[in-house]
This record gives structure tokens, sequence and C-alpha cells, in this order.
């Protein structure tokens, strides 16, 4: 039955693409809301349609409505198009529907983890005796999982909570997950270029009283930047304070020995943040927290009877309930075990560099078009920001909107999608950008050049004109 309801699945899903017919349906969201509700409704029948019919009719209307991230011009956020060595995983996963929180639920599935989790903590931690890694939904759960342990590390010396100071480019769920764990709200410092000021950070630790996390980035949102993080580990420890590394975007970096180097200084951290549903290809959620020490998960540990009961821990079944905060959990493991062994670490390497490499390719074509700019400065990982040269020559207040209109008009006819960001120009003043995430593992430089005209285009549509680039012709 499953072979059969796949295959209808499979069909349901290219007949969906072919209607929608570009990276995003058409219309906005009035009409894709429209069309999901006429094609589905009603979705609580009195009398069921059957597998077959309600497969082909779901499926295919969530797919012609869908943001299609295989598609090159789907470039805004850090939103992968999955491998298909991975999806087909996850079927398995959703098949089997192993629930990772008793040995029982997950014989096998608990001990795939295991080896998974150590091989994710020793690429991150080479040469560390026991490093360990806790597999989450994504980097806002692994972040909060790392202030939650800096809390308790914190109330196990006395201290009644922790001080954390962060980059003001941080991610957002570094503020959340303080607000959700009651902790003073993180200490933002300054970012000039984009990156976390290591001697802001000192000043900034000289003002905390008792214990102090600070938080790097490796592969900022907007910018895909990565923070000086050998010079941040220096301050921190010079304070006495401990070093937390949010690397969701930039940890795959890794897998490669060419960029490796980018994340020196990771080694220092005492807990990391990665993500495999960005620079890792696999279907969402795949996160991962790297610890330097397995001792460090500890506060995790719960005794719970009907999971994992003390005679049942010594009669030799594992205990899976400190291995989450979760306790219903899905088998993501499954699917990042699969991709691993079918690429290898140079495999996913290979097409980390190309993701890097299709970044500098792309602000190349920017730097080259007559009527956009580039942010100046360093490309980041694999993050381009740029702007219509007709917004720079809008009236003062304008050249923004401009850039927010050009962008929901490609929405609006489903033609591209690229993100926007606040970043400084060369002059400090910070503006609104057009950003491109480029995360396709196939694409190159003339699968991308389009995405420009159409930026261009849009902003002509806009009712702005094409001034000529300073300097004149190119």
């Amino acid at each position: 039955m499953l072979g059969k309801l796949t295959s209808v699945v499979l069909d349901a899903l290219a007949e969906g693409a072919d209607a929608r017919g570009g990276p995003l349906p058409a219309g906005g969201p009035g009409a894709v809301a429209e069309r999901l509700r006429a094609a589905c409704a009603p979705v609580l029948p009195e009398h069921g349609t059957g597998a077959e019919e309600a497969l082909r009719t779901v499926v295919r209307a969530v797919a012609e409505g869908a943001a299609d991230p295989a598609d090159p011009w789907c470039a805004a956020h850090l939103h992968c198009p999955p491998l298909a060595v991975a999806a087909a995983a996850d079927l398995a996963a959703a098949a089997l529907n192993p629930s990772m929180d008793s040995w029982d639920q997950a014989p096998s599935a608990s001990v795939l983890e295991q080896e998974v989790t150590a091989a994710l903590a020793a690429l991150v931690y080479p040469g560390r005796t026991a490093p360990d890694a806790l597999v989450t939904s994504g980097g806002t759960e692994s972040n909060l999982l790392a202030l939650l342990l800096a809390r308790e590390r914190a109330r196990a010396a006395g201290a009644p909570a922790v001080g954390v100071v962060c980059g003001a480019t941080a991610h957002h769920s570094v503020r959340r997950a303080a607000w959700l764990l009651d902790l003073p709200a993180p200490v933002p410092v300054d970012c000039p270029g984009g990156r976390t000021d290591p001697e802001a950070v000192g000043r900034a630790l000289a003002r905390v009283t008792g214990p102090a996390l600070v938080v790097a980035t490796a592969g900022t949102t907007d910018e895909g930047l990565i923070d000086p993080l050998p010079q941040l580990a220096a301050v921190a420890a010079r304070h006495g304070a401990e070093l937390h590394v949010d690397a969701a975007y930039g940890g795959p970096l890794l897998f490669s020995d060419r960029l490796a180097p980018l994340l020196d200084g990771l080694e220092s951290a005492v807990s990391v943040t990665f993500d495999l549903h960005k620079l890792g290809w696999q279907p969402v959620a795949a996160g991962v927290l790297a610890v330097r020490d397995a001792d460090l998960l500890t506060p995790l540990a719960l005794r719970t009877d009907y999971l994992n009961a003390a005679d049942d821990g010594e009669a030799g079944l594992p205990d899976l309930l400190g291995r989450s905060v979760r306790t219903t959990r899905r088998p993501d493991v499954l699917k990042i075990a699969a991709t691993l062994r079918a690429l290898g670490r140079t495999g996913l390497g290979a097409l980390v560099e190309h993701c890097v490499a299709a970044a500098r390719e792309f602000a190349a074509l920017v730097d080259a078009h007559p009527a956009l700019r580039r942010r100046p400065g360093e490309t980041g990982i694999s993050t381009v920001l740029f702007r219509p040269l007709a917004a720079d020559a809008a009236p003062p207040g304008e050249g923004d909107a401009l850039v927010a209109e050009v962008r929901r008009r490609l929405l609006a006819e489903g033609r591209a999608v690229v993100g926007r960001a606040v970043a400084e120009d060369a002059d400090g003043t910070r503006r609104l950008w057009l950003k491109a995430t480029l995360l396709h593992p196939r694409a190159a430089g003339e699968d991308l050049a389009g995405l420009l005209d159409l930026a261009a285009a849009a902003a002509c549509r806009a009712g702005a004109p094409h001034p000529p680039r300073p300097g004149g012709p190119r």
C-alpha cells in the first residue's frame, strides 16, 4: 500500500510544480489561499474520499502553492533543497515511526543516533576525549539548550543566573532563549562591518556580575558573516566567561578541508549550534548542539518510571530521556545518517564549497550589472546583499521603500524569492538590501544571472529609472 501511495504523491508533486510554473505561486497571499481552499474544501468532510484521492488533492494543492527551494531563483532564506537520499530516508522514518524517548520505542534508531552524534561531535571538537552532541529541531532549540545548560552551570556554582553577551547581529533566538529561561536580557555589543567587536565584548563583560556566556555567530542570518572566533574566545577566557558559538549556518563548513579554517577558534567554545537543514540539505528539521564534554549534558537528565525506570537502567536498557527537552521526538537522525553515508565528509564538503563559490560568482555578476550594486565589503558564506542603483537615486526616505517594493513585486509575480536585510553601507548608513542566500548544491552563475535582471526590471516597473553606474559604463 505504501508503495502505491508513494507513486500517487510523486505524481501529485510533479503536477503541482507544473501548475505553479516557477519558484513561488503567483498572486500573493490572497490568491494562494483562495486556490488552496477551493481545492481542499471541505478539510473535514462528513465521509472520507479515500487515501489516493486525498493524497492527490492535498499534495497537488500544497505543491502548486509551495515555495520551491530546488529552484535557483528561490534564494531568500536559509531554506535548502533537500537531497533525494535525505527525503527518501525521511519517508522511512515516518513509516517506521520510532519515538526517540525510550529504547523500547526506538531500539536501532537510538543506537544510530548515538553513533551519528558522536561523529558530529568529533567533527566539531577534534581531539577531545569525550565530546557529545544532541539532535535538535534547529538553531532555536540548540541555542535555548546552550543557554539552559549555561544557566544550570551557574546555579551549580552558586550564582542565580548567567549573564549573556552577544553581538547585535546575533540570531533572535538568543534573546528569546534568555526570555524563556528568565535570564537577564542579553547585552548586545557593536558589530562594525557586521561582525562582533571583541573589544566591545570585553567592555561588556567587565560590567557583568557573576558567570557570563559570550555568544558568537559563525554565519549571521542577514549577511553570512563569521565573528572573529579566536579573539572572542581569548576575551571570554580573560574575563572568566564561557563561549557558545551559534554556527547554525556556518557549522557545515567543517566538512570541507579548504573552508574549515574559517571556523578556527570554534573548538574553544563550550557548546556549538549547527544545522544540517541549511548547508546540509536535509528536510526540516535537522539541528545539532555539540558540547565539548558529555558531562555538560548531565543537567538534562530526568527520571520518569514509565520511560527510564532505574531498575531498567541497571538491567542495561539505555536512557534516552536526557537527550532532549522534548519527549516524543522524530528519528531525524535517519536522514542525517543516510546522507552522511551516501556522500561522506568530502562529498558534503564539495557541496558546501560549491555554494560558497556560487556566492562569489553571484557577487561578481552584481558588480558587473549596470542597474544594481552590491553591499560593499566581503561576501558572506553564501549570502549576497544588493540593491537597485535606482534606490540610491530616489529622494531621501524613498530608496528603502523601493527596495522593499521590488522584493514584493517578485513575490507577487511568482518569479523569484529574494530576501531582505538591513545592513551598513560604505558610509555607515543602515540601508535596506535585497538578499540572495545561495544554498542550491548544483546551481551555477549562469543559473543566477537572470535573477538580477528580474530585480532590475522590477525596480523599473516600480517607477524608478535605471541611472548609470557611477564612473560611467563598464
